[in-house]
């Protein structure tokens, strides 16, 4: 364990202290932040709408379902459980680590990423809902893995942290997804019930 969390700081360092303007800085502050994904979610929610119509309720109550497990499993579970310090808190990486304009992120622990799972969770169920548009939602992997680069670029998180958040924003869309099906299944079988009635 120890090996692989000195090849972590290894490999983050490789990644954090490479290419930096001020232009860049501000950038990836920018597609950090959720404000910035407000148009690509709201082509998603006009999508959502298109395909599932009066059932659009259920798609919204997965991708919410998603999110709360995605993020509530890091942030209240992992980060207090682990207490793996972020690298701009990591003692170790004092005056390496490059930090954008002094950026703190709210805690001071960092594994897993609540950022890589919410965006990764975000794209695999997207994946799942809007199977007439996959080739256009494949798009969405390569932004959740670009949105998880940022926070190794501010120096908030370690690609460990990124990588396992991704995975437990997988399994929270695998999870959401399920329940999705399953309820829509009740319903369908219910309304076939009462034309019959």
């Amino acid at each position: 364990m120890e090996q692989l969390l000195e090849l972590d700081k290894k490999l983050f360092l490789e990644l954090n202290s490479g290419f930096h303007t001020h232009c860049l800085d501000q950038l990836m502050l920018f597609f950090s932040s959720t404000a910035a994904w407000i148009p690509l979610y709201l082509v998603l929610l006009y999508l959502i709408i298109r395909n599932y119509r009066k059932e659009t309720w259920m798609v919204l109550l997965a991708i919410t379902l998603t999110i709360v497990m995605a993020d509530q499993f890091t942030s209240t579970f992992m980060k207090p459980f682990f207490e793996r310090l972020r690298p701009s808190h990591d003692p170790e990486l004092e005056n390496i680590v490059h930090i954008v304009n002094h950026y703190r992120a709210a805690s001071k622990f960092g594994f897993a990423s609540s950022h890589a799972a919410n965006t990764f969770g975000i794209a695999t169920l997207m994946w799942f809902i809007l199977k007439n548009y996959r080739p256009l939602i494949g798009l969405l992997f390569p932004w959740a893995i670009g949105v998880g680069y940022t926070r190794i670029y501010l120096g908030v998180h370690f690609p460990g942290d990124i990588l396992v958040g991704e995975l437990v924003g997988f399994l929270s869309a695998l999870i959401a997804w399920l329940l999705f099906k399953l309820l829509k299944r009740f319903i369908d079988e219910k309304k076939t019930l009462s034309i019959r009635d």
